[in-house]
């Protein structure tokens, strides 16, 4: 038997990042059972071997699973296996799980092949530990926009059995981006965040060459609205600039295909707070953009503060 493990964080910023051009999830609409059957097939041609179990990792408000979550756990072969969404907005919880559960089953004896969905560094030694108990490891990856593996940590390419990638054609078929939403009454009110708003105003933060300059300031860490204090002497490379615009262009566009009243409304009511699932694309979108690094204090202050530049910019029209 085989054993398919999927961390679901990775799965969908990564099918996101190659429909929208950025990992924002809620820019792409996902049709999970065909997904997940595809998953299943793709793992049982790789280990030719029949899958016992598919091990579903995703994050949820204190743990507790969504209408969709709950859908997803019902499916057959289906374990549903939730981490937690931290304050500063980052799962938690998740790699442990995967971690933890890799482990034990190999030295349960499980199955006799993994087949692991994720791309993160943490999970390495996780993936060694479980080898020593006999098991056989293989990473399945998403495809990027060129079909090149997306978002795979060397180190853990380099102890995995073997890679291959999920097939693109089913990555486009069962991803897809959403489509630009009508302007309800509900989502210009969200948008305006008090008073009136008029379809001008509507249609200035769905067209980026409508724009005034912004008066923002200062201030954004996502997990306390505080200002970063920085050095003075501390000069970002000029390509940061370019790369943090462009991050941030390509999280707006998909922001303003896929926001609903309630995303808007969060949005605007949280400033300068960013909700945690648009921090976390411009986060790992700006990381993988510089190869994958980890992000000083400096940079995701210019991330975030750019962010609201750019909203305020593009919302704004006169």
């Amino acid at each position: 038997m085989c054993s398919l493990y999927v961390d679901v964080g990775y799965l969908l910023g990564a099918t996101a990042t190659r429909v929208t051009g950025t990992s924002l999830r809620n820019g792409v609409s996902v049709d999970y059972k065909p997904l997940i059957d595809a998953l299943v097939q793709q793992a049982e041609r790789m280990s030719e071997l029949s899958v016992l179990r598919v091990h579903w990792y995703d994050a949820a408000k204190d743990g507790v699973p969504n209408p969709q979550q709950e859908r997803i756990g019902e499916l057959p072969k289906v374990k549903l296996r939730l981490g937690r969404f931290g304050v500063d907005g980052q799962q938690k919880g998740v790699d442990l799980r995967i971690g933890l559960d890799l482990v034990t089953h190999a030295r349960n004896g499980a199955a006799d092949v993994f087949i692991l969905v994720s791309g993160d560094d943490d999970l390495t030694e996780a993936v060694e530990e479980a080898q020593a108990h006999g098991v056989q490891i293989l990473l399945l990856a998403v495809p990027s926009a060129e079909n090149k593996p997306y978002g795979i940590s060397q180190h853990l390419i380099r102890a995995a059995d073997g890679l291959e990638i999920l097939s693109p054609e089913i990555v486009d078929q069962t991803v897809r981006k959403v489509e630009k939403l009508p302007p309800t009454p509900q989502l210009v009110a969200a948008l305006a965040g008090q008073g009136r708003v008029t379809p001008r105003d509507f249609a200035a933060f769905g067209h980026p060459s409508v724009a005034r300059p912004s008066s923002s300031a200062l201030v954004y860490s996502a997990a306390t609205g505080c200002e970063p204090q920085i050095a003075k002497e501390y000069e970002d490379p000029e390509e940061l600039d370019e790369q943090i615009d462009l991050v941030v262009t390509n999280v707006l566009t998909t922001l303003r295909q896929s926001a609903t009243a309630e995303t808007l409304t969060e949005l605007n009511s949280g400033r300068p707070s960013i909700p945690r699932d648009i921090d976390k694309a411009l986060l790992t979108d700006l990381s993988n953009r510089r190869g994958g690094c980890d992000l000083s204090e400096q940079a995701r202050h210019r991330l975030r503060k750019q962010f609201w530049k750019k909203y305020d910019e593009t919302r704004d029209g006169v």
